[in-house]
């Protein structure tokens, strides 16, 4: 039997807390492949490793002193060695081979960025596997490239190729412990490629599958999942267990516990996760497998997300025109934009997209061609959406949920904007107004967890 261990970047901060993961892993043999993040916040008012290294990176870039933002990285690192009590100056060794990246990739912008970023996890990870060599275990770093990490050449987005997870189920036949970092792969060509926000999840997560892991643990500052934002509402319900699906949603919709593309490798084997607290690991956590036993309750979490725009279009007889829908997600593909959700009725359409995606001068472009090309009577742009998400496999089988739901959104005052529930009534998804998500968010709490079920 075989588990894949991830830690957070707040299970790694500082010294105490390396000791903290190393008595974890330590106690329990079937923890043979840890999987880390790079140093996170030791305190409220301190910087992540991550975001030392990008203005490491932004200094590189502007041709600027770099000795000030290199030394506050390698500082980092120094106060963790000296906690340990590591022997050698592995500290020194991080130090320079930051320098050697600068060097190879500063006329690079976008390979500089990912290989400083990326070097957070990969140091970490040498950390870790010389201080639980000084505690006696059989371990060792293995670096991305030797695990078999093998990814898309998509500077910070990259994806596993199908070829990764043969190479990485070798590591299943591997002695003693293996330290392996988070947050990137190797292209084909040799380059260091991050994966997008979350990667360190999405690094464990291929891993897990690639090994086919009897559990993938993610380590990180809480108890469990919380069925809502805990600091919106005051001892919100933990949620024990939770399915692949209700965690995608969840994820989807601003949950930050758990990134939402993490989630795939593991669904397609099966493979069960526990999200954990380094801080408290005997506590249960929160799994997450296939199905679950229903708690009678027909939600089981509530989540927001902001920052979302629609493009909101109507042409008459827009139902009778074939390959309409067609036509107007082309004109996004060509554009190099990509969708959330299209709530439509017979004459209307609505595509929902992330803000990020559309800055004023891609919604002028977009605009002159949906109406050239598609001939409707009108489009507009609406910014400063929010995305508030309803959450449970019982939904399926319950009737009255919409109704208690729209129910407690009128009461509060807040206008619902779209309503979107997929075939699958997993989730039931609400457009409001980005100012009013966290009062949308907490009436909705109160009428699924607070009051009688429907």
């Amino acid at each position: 039997m075989v588990k894949v261990a991830k830690f957070g970047g707040s299970s790694l901060a500082d010294a105490g807390q390396f000791e903290k993961a190393a008595t974890i892993i330590r106690a329990d043999s079937e923890r043979r492949l840890i999987v880390v993040s790079a140093p996170g916040k030791r305190h409220g008012e301190d910087i992540k490793t991550t975001d030392l290294l990008v203005t490491l990176a932004a200094d590189v870039l502007e041709d600027g002193p770099v000795e000030e933002s290199l030394q506050a990285v390698k500082e980092r690192y120094e106060s963790i060695v000296r906690g340990l009590g590591l022997s050698g100056n592995p500290a020194a060794e991080t130090e320079q081979q930051l320098r050697k990246l600068i060097d190879e990739y500063k006329t690079d912008p976008p390979r500089l960025m990912d290989a400083l970023m990326a070097s957070g996890e990969n140091e970490n990870a040498k950390l870790m596997a010389a201080y639980l060599r000084s505690l006696g275990e059989t371990a060792r770093y293995v670096s991305p490239e030797e695990a078999g990490m093998v990814v898309t050449d998509e500077p910070a987005n990259a994806r596993i190729l199908p070829e990764a997870y043969e190479r990485l189920k070798k590591l299943r036949e591997e002695e003693g412990i293996l330290v392996i970092p988070g947050f990137f792969g190797v292209s084909k060509a040799g380059h260091i490629v991050t994966f997008p926000r979350g990667g360190s999840d999405i690094s464990g997560s291929i891993i897990a599958a690639g090994v086919e892991a009897s559990l993938y643990e993610n380590f990180t500052d809480v108890d469990s999942v919380y069925s809502v934002n805990p600091s919106l509402v005051e001892n919100p319900k933990e949620m024990k267990q939770l399915t692949y699906r209700e965690m995608r949603e969840l994820a989807y919709a601003g949950f930050s516990v758990f990134h939402d593309e993490a989630l795939l490798p593991v669904v397609a084997k099966k493979v069960p996760v526990a999200i954990k607290n380094t801080n408290h690991p005997d506590a249960p956590g929160t799994r997450i497998t296939a199905e679950r036993e229903r708690e009678g309750l027909p939600v089981i979490g509530i989540a927001s997300d902001s920052g979302f725009v629609t493009i909101n279009l109507t042409k008459y007889l827009m139902n009778r025109e074939v390959g309409f829908g067609r036509n107007l997600l082309n004109i996004l593909a060509e554009e190099g934009i990509s969708f959330e959700h299209t709530p439509s009725g017979i004459d209307n359409m609505s595509i929902i997209v992330r803000e990020e995606y559309l800055n004023d001068a891609a919604e002028k472009r977009i605009l002159e061609r949906i109406r050239e090309e598609l001939d409707v009577e009108e489009v507009h742009v609406e910014r400063n959406l929010a995305m508030v998400m309803v959450v449970g496999e019982g939904m399926a089988s319950t009737v009255g949920v919409a109704s208690k739901a729209t129910t407690a959104l009128s009461e509060a005052g807040v206008n619902i904007k779209m309503i979107n529930q997929g075939s699958s009534e997993v989730s039931m998804m609400f457009g409001v107004n980005a100012e009013d998500a966290d009062l949308a968010v907490k009436s909705l709490y109160k009428a699924c967890f607070e009051k009688e079920p429907v």
